[in-house]
């Protein structure tokens, strides 16, 4: 079942929505907190709204109706990781999770921590924004990704990868090796409609930036 988990970075208005409503339609939908004020850019009404409620008004009469779970502010999870632990339970085995960069910096590194982690375990978690999003990269586990000629893509370590094979972009990679510490992965360009990614050790992320059509 897919998910979408709305938490409370950056939310751009972006045609890139529209296509992913229409390859990845939401069967749940949970909202971290602030990430709730994403719901009407997205065209959906959260099943469940989880949180500390530290910045939002769960009293707000637009979302009345809306099941709650409400935690402490002193707490050892995010907020985005309750909607994610509270969605698996409810049998989500897919997510994207809507406004996962921008706001604190980090924020956004625990996002992409938690969605190479989640991965890993077999529940693929897509990171998006609107005009750029990111999915994990894991070795052994090659990756498709449909693009758009001349699109920005990066290719960012966490864990150093071992034999990378990178095609279908302006500067393929062969066997290469890329630690946490490179930069020479960043800002490629897709020369297909079909970008082509695997390593053989490893976890990171790539990154796409959506531009406006």
């Amino acid at each position: 079942m897919m998910a979408w988990v709305l938490v409370g970075g950056r939310l751009v208005a972006h045609p890139e929505i529209a296509r992913v409503r229409q390859l990845m339609p939401p069967a749940l939908v949970v909202a971290a907190d602030g990430g709730i004020a994403h719901a009407a850019m997205l065209g959906v009404r959260p099943n469940l709204w989880v949180g500390d409620f530290d910045s939002s008004d769960p009293h707000a009469p637009q979302w009345a109706g809306i099941e709650r779970r409400e935690f402490p502010c002193d707490k050892d999870e995010l907020d985005s990781e309750l909607a994610l632990r509270l969605a698996f339970e409810r049998g989500a085995r897919r997510f994207v999770v809507w406004g996962a960069f921008g706001g604190r910096f980090d924020h956004t590194l625990a996002l992409a921590a938690l969605a190479i982690e989640w991965t890993a375990r077999g529940t693929p978690v897509l990171l998006h924004s609107g005009d750029e999003s990111a999915v994990p990269l894991l070795g052994g586990t090659p990756l498709d990704l449909a693009v758009e000629v001349g699109q920005t893509l990066s290719l960012l370590a966490l864990n150093t990868f071992e034999d990378v094979h990178l095609d279908g972009v302006r500067w393929p990679l062969r066997g290469a090796r890329i630690t946490p510490g490179t930069v020479r992965t960043m800002s490629n360009i897709a020369t297909a409609n079909r970008v082509h990614l695997r390593a053989a050790e490893g976890a990171g992320l790539v990154v796409l930036q959506h531009r406006v059509q």
